[in-house]
């Protein structure tokens, strides 16, 4: 008779695995129809924060085709405070090393990258925050991107009193 302890150790294997949410307090995908994205296209991720003393990471995933015709993805990214103020940062966001070796996880015809856009920040005030990104490429709409994501990553650390 077999040990059913291969089989039981594979359960709770692929259990511990699907539990696991990636420490993400907040992800959204934007699925962008056509493989295209237009510069009047804003992608708004809304996100509350209740606790100004966490320490969170911010990432933005972007899934292009294998066939996308540049190194880099400009966008604008505005942030938006519960109180009403708003911030904008022009970001490049590398999706190739200078030899155009596409960074990040490939396969046959897509790549998906998850890219720091800010590590170790915290929210000064409790409420809604909105993070809106717009791609600001010199071509109008930009092809050869298939998703956007926005992943906001509790770190599990507390900011100095």
């Amino acid at each position: 008779m077999k040990s059913p302890f291969p089989l039981l150790a594979s359960f709770f294997s692929i259990l511990l695995l699907t539990s696991c949410n990636g420490g993400y307090d907040f992800e959204k995908q934007y699925e962008l129809q056509g493989e295209y994205w237009a510069q009047d296209d804003t992608l708004n991720f809304h996100f509350p924060i209740e606790d100004t003393l966490r320490i969170y990471n911010l990432y933005l995933e972007i899934e292009h085709n294998t066939n996308y015709s540049y190194q880099n993805l400009y966008t604008q990214i505005y942030t938006q405070f519960p109180a009403g103020q708003r911030i904008k940062e022009l970001l490049s966001l590398e999706l190739a090393d200078k030899a155009g070796v596409w960074l990040g996880n490939c396969g046959k015809e897509y790549c998906v990258l998850k890219i720091p856009i800010q590590e170790g920040a915290y929210f000064n005030q409790q409420g809604e925050y909105t993070v809106m990104v717009e791609q600001y490429m010199r071509v109008n709409p930009v092809r050869g991107i298939r998703s956007v994501g926005f992943l906001l990553e509790d770190t599990g650390q507390i900011k100095a009193r």
